[in-house]
């Protein structure tokens, strides 16, 4: 029951969530001028909003998962309460509808977590570790549609020490969203279909560059997050302990670089999509999307960095095209995408995984896992702590 409810509702938010780009959209295209106005005030809402009546919404939501995995029975009143999913439901589409470049894969999992936690407290079954690692990966599962990708989540992100335990309920929960999301939404992949091979040269050439530079440029990312996020230096101390000059100052860089490039908004689904379809993007695509998603995850407001990453490694691909002239355009934004985004959540598998089924690009498996076991090792270098993991250090599993 929890798996078919999740499955609906991520079905709902993801139609709720392009409603709200395409809202945004329309105001930008009537009045260009509109978002310096709206954005950097809407995050100030978004941001006060949260503080005050769902503290546990803000971010991503895969590290409260995390967090909640350690202690589900005084989780469920705070991380993964009903109110808080409900609270991150509404905040993270809020976010879209004022141009936040955000995505909402992170916080899928929050909200099947929270639903999961509760169809087991409804039925009176005992809560443990594994109901919340389910229900996170058959969030990732029913937002991508992606079962395998939810699976390879629950392995690498959500359970430290993958439990054998855990292996029935995860794939039952997986199958059944991943169903519901397959009768109501059809099959379908994220990104079409890049039914593009990569000869052996060419991936021994690609794949080492595009996972050292989408490593070095992924881990870059994290370490700038988490610095902003948990670094005691004085001036981020005092910055953060005024919330609403936060929210405003994030809200006016996002609004600047989007009214500047008029690509960065949102997700960042179009662009990318176009990108691997074959269309150049500006040089300065790639690095002002990372800018403006690492703004928006500093000012508090609700949302992931799942798909803003996947955009910022399209643009990094699109730069290594003209290095490899001779290889498939598609397969060398491809690595681009893998290297950075692995660079940033330090989960290869998952990476690789999700890459693959969001584009078909089963062919690339190989030079898709090469990328992103050098992209690790190079973030790793940048940045030693794992994102998500040095994320969840700022949640309590206790109620606040």
């Amino acid at each position: 029951m929890g798996a078919i409810a999740l499955g609906l509702v991520a079905l709902v938010f993801a139609n709720a969530g392009d409603w709200a780009s395409r809202m945004f959209l329309r105001m930008v295209a009537a009045y260009w001028w509109s978002p310096l106005i709206v954005t950097p005030f809407g995050f100030v809402v978004l941001t006060l909003l949260t503080r005050r009546f769902a503290p546990d919404a803000r971010g991503s939501g895969i590290p409260q998962v995390m967090v909640a995995r350690r202690a589900p029975g005084a989780a469920i009143r705070s991380l993964v309460s009903l109110r808080t999913a409900t609270a991150k439901f509404g905040l993270t589409v809020g976010a879209l509808l004022i141009g936040a470049s955000t995505g909402r894969e992170g916080p899928t999992v929050q909200i099947s977590a929270a639903i999961m936690a509760r169809a087991y407290k409804l039925f009176r079954v005992p809560l443990g570790p594994a109901v919340m690692v389910a229900g996170g990966a058959a969030g990732v599962a029913a937002a991508f549609n992606t079962p395998l990708a939810g699976v390879t989540i629950a392995i690498e992100e959500l359970a430290a020490a993958y439990e054998q335990r855990m292996t029935l309920l995860v794939m039952v929960a997986v199958l059944v969203s991943g169903m519901v999301s397959l009768g109501i939404a059809g099959d379908y992949t994220y990104f079409g279909v890049v039914a593009v091979g990569l000869p052996f040269r060419q991936a021994l050439a690609i794949a080492p560059v595009a996972g050292l530079l989408g490593g070095l440029a992924g881990g870059l990312f994290s370490k700038a997050l988490l610095g902003g996020t948990l670094s005691q230096a004085r001036p981020l101390v005092w910055l953060r302990s005024r919330p609403v000059l936060l929210a405003l100052l994030c809200g006016s860089t996002v609004a600047v670089i989007g009214c500047a490039t008029g690509m960065t908004w949102g997700t960042s689904y179009e662009p990318a999509r176009m990108i691997i379809e074959g269309h150049h993007s500006p040089l300065w695509f790639g690095p002002a999307k990372a800018v403006a998603t690492l703004a928006t995850s500093l000012s508090g407001a609700p949302g992931g960095v799942f798909a803003p990453s996947l955009a910022v490694g399209a643009g990094l691909g699109d730069l290594l095209k003209p290095l490899f002239p001779l290889a498939p355009g598609g397969a060398v934004v491809l690595l681009g995408m893998a290297g950075y985004f692995t660079g940033v959540v330090r989960a290869p598998l998952t990476s690789v995984v999700i890459l693959s089924e969001i584009t078909g690009s089963h062919a690339l498996l190989l030079p898709l896992l090469a990328t992103a076991l050098i992209s690790d090792a190079a973030a790793g270098v940048v940045c030693r702590e794992r994102l998500y993991h040095g994320l969840s250090k700022g949640f309590s599993a206790h109620p606040a």
